[in-house]
């Protein structure tokens, strides 16, 4: 960056810009070209990709414009949006880990059940066999087929983490960060953008919801409240790593996961994973995230030139 930079007013503005194209850009088909509905859900989920598509390179050539750089060649570029080929697996592994420890509950829950799954074809298929492991592995092999060709696994997994963490982190935490905001108010401010665009959800939860208004905006706040949360979480890990892919990683990851389990009944065993989950967590947040795991030298990293430095 030069010594210039881009007003608070300016960067909000523009924050606030992208956040509503990001929701606008995916009625646009319907609503302003008044393209008729797609054939399937198949079809209308593609398009809806190519509508997310749309809206993050627009948000990325916004951001570009408005970014005071020195330098405007595409490795500046990349680097500005923490896009980096250098010290990938310390930006997949440790948010991965870091994040599953508030899964803690979650993961011996599903351990636990799938034991018990295992156990029953066992004793109803006559204990371990050759033929018991290739059963397991052909039923692998064909929902590992059916995930690929879900538009909706594509949807959670893939684009959503891809899109939503180039729009709201990548783009809009270096703008903020460049408009003057402190760190610890990037981290609790940008989500607010992130939450706000979940909100075209709400028509959709009270069809759901039988018209209940009431019911609707419990689950709407709900998911708002998580969205805030994990905004503010995928934001720390945006502006400690300088990298792109720890956000993204934490994203799908909890995606996959749902909200976590923190008790079950009759499973003593799983409050305890959850209680030691967290209190890992809390203990490992910083030295797990330290940006020189993620830089070879925090003063002069590649992440938006030194504003990932945790000095």
């Amino acid at each position: 960056m030069d010594d210039g930079g881009v007003s608070k007013a300016v960067a909000v503005v523009a924050c606030a810009a992208m956040a509503l194209f990001y929701v606008a850009v995916l009625y646009a088909p319907t609503v302003i070209l008044r393209l008729p509905p797609p054939p399937s859900f198949k079809n209308f989920m593609i398009r809806r990709f190519v509508c997310a598509a749309i809206s993050s390179v627009v948000s990325v050539i916004v951001s570009a414009l408005l970014l005071p750089m020195k330098s405007r060649d595409l490795s500046s570029l990349l680097s500005v949006y923490g896009i980096r080929t250098d010290h990938i697996w310390q930006a997949v592994v440790f948010p991965l880990l870091l994040t599953a420890l508030m899964y803690a509950g979650s993961l011996v829950l599903k351990a636990l059940m799938l034991v018990s799954s295992w156990t029953e074809d066992m004793n109803y298929g006559g204990g371990f066999s050759f033929e018991y492991i290739k059963n397991v592995s052909q039923e692998a092999v064909a929902c590992t087929r059916t995930m690929a060709s879900n538009v909706l696994v594509w949807r959670n997994y893939i684009v959503a983490p891809i899109t939503e963490e180039l729009v709201f982190r990548a783009c809009m935490i270096p703008l903020l960060l460049c408009g003057g905001f402190q760190k610890s108010t990037v981290i609790f401010f940008c989500p607010i953008f992130f939450s706000l665009a979940h909100l075209n959800h709400l028509m959709e939860v009270y069809s759901k919801q039988n018209h209940n208004l009431i019911k609707a905006f419990m689950v709407i706040g709900l998911q708002l409240g998580y969205t805030v949360v994990f905004g503010s979480y995928a934001s720390f890990l945006f502006i400690q790593t300088g990298n792109f892919l720890a956000p993204v990683v934490a994203h799908a990851f909890c995606n996959v996961m749902g909200l976590p389990v923190l008790v079950s009944r009759g499973k003593g065993l799983i409050a305890v994973a959850s209680v030691a989950g967290i209190v890992g967590f809390l203990w490992l947040l910083f030295p797990m995230t330290y940006p020189d795991l993620y830089n070879d030298r925090t003063d002069n990293c590649r992440c938006w030139q030194g504003y990932c430095s945790g000095n």
